[in-house]
């Protein structure tokens, strides 16, 4: 996946300029505005919803933009970090015509982060609420992506690209680690990207939580979107066992085999307990994303089936739930 970072910044900019910043009440198309800090400078009533989309460049921003856009969303592409409250008291004197706007934020140096570090605490002494998604990759998979199209990286200045993306990577650590949604796009294409945005954003109302739950194999790397990461390799390994070895976890009588194992039950019952009260404690704190990645071997059989089995204890407890198996079939 290549990114094109195209924005019209400037004319945002130009947009947001004209909005007064002194304290007064006046009326603007017939819409009730206090600018001062009393209120944050924006009705509290018509405060759209606001995505900020961030993360490491040749992710996918601008992809992921682009399908919030054809979602109906407002989106304003690489907007200096200082001018994202301002475009949220636009957005509420629209009188509802901007009821969503999603931001993407381009931070390449530490006064875009500060910036973007004092926008959001602005955010959050008005009560706007928000939500962050941060586009990762990895490394090798960014090199590819520049080299492809023979362009350098915004941070590399002299050095290599490698040394760009490591920048950007420690100056953007502190904003992964508060990001509601992290996509990782190592391995997906601007098709599979876009589906994974339309299933985050598509509905019509956002459920308290959304959870991913991800088999994948040991030997083929740690999922870097995961929240949370259990390993299945206490359980004996169906490979081992002539005639389940054909099969994954999804087969019957993998899944038997798996859960006839001591331990296997009891594993299923304590996590998904466990699951239920840290559901509870996202839910209390706004997140409304989390990716619980079930690991073991070759992601082919045990993983697999314990994924389902808690995909589905999640589903009875009203959390919106998708299974994901990434490594079945690379064997």
């Amino acid at each position: 996946m290549t990114e094109h970072e195209t924005g019209p910044g400037d004319r945002a900019a130009q947009q947001a300029g004209g909005a007064e910043a002194r304290a007064d009440v006046r009326q603007d198309n017939g819409a009730q505005v206090k600018t001062g800090k009393d209120n944050g400078g924006v009705p509290e009533a018509g405060i759209p919803e606001l995505v900020i989309i961030s993360g490491m460049s040749g992710a996918g921003r601008s992809t992921a933009a682009k399908c919030l856009e054809d979602l109906g969303w407002f989106v304003v592409d690489n907007l200096p970090p200082a001018l994202i409250p301002t475009m949220v008291e636009l957005g509420a004197r629209s009188q509802g015509n901007v009821a969503r706007i999603a931001v993407v934020v381009d931070v390449r140096g530490r006064r875009f982060f500060d910036a973007l570090r004092e926008s959001l605490a602005d955010l959050d002494a008005r009560g706007v609420t928000r939500r962050t998604v941060f586009l990762e990759s990895s490394d090798e998979a960014l090199v590819r992506r520049f080299e492809s199209v023979r362009r350098p990286h915004p941070l590399q200045g002299d050095g290599r690209i490698v040394d760009g993306i490591a920048a950007e990577r420690e100056l953007l650590r502190e904003l992964r680690g508060d990001a509601d949604l992290v996509i990782d796009t190592s391995g997906l294409n601007v098709h599979e990207l876009r589906a994974k945005m339309h299933a985050q954003f598509a509905g019509e109302e956002e459920p308290e939580l959304r959870a991913t739950v991800m088999s994948f194999g040991f030997k083929y790397g740690l999922p870097v979107d995961a929240d949370l990461v259990v390993d299945m390799r206490f359980l004996p390994n169906p490979h081992w066992v002539p005639e389940l070895r054909p099969y994954t976890g999804l087969n019957e009588e993998v899944a038997s085999y798996v859960f006839n194992q001591p331990g296997a039950k009891e594993f299923l019952d304590r996590y998904a307990e466990l699951l239920r009260m840290i559901a509870a404690g996202y839910r209390r704190e706004g997140k409304r994303y989390v990716t619980i990645a079930v690991g073991c071997t070759g992601g082919k059989h045990r993983s697999v089936a314990m994924s389902e089995k808690l995909a589905a204890r999640l589903a009875a407890e009203g959390v919106e739930t998708v299974v994901v198996h990434r490594d079945m079939g690379r064997e």
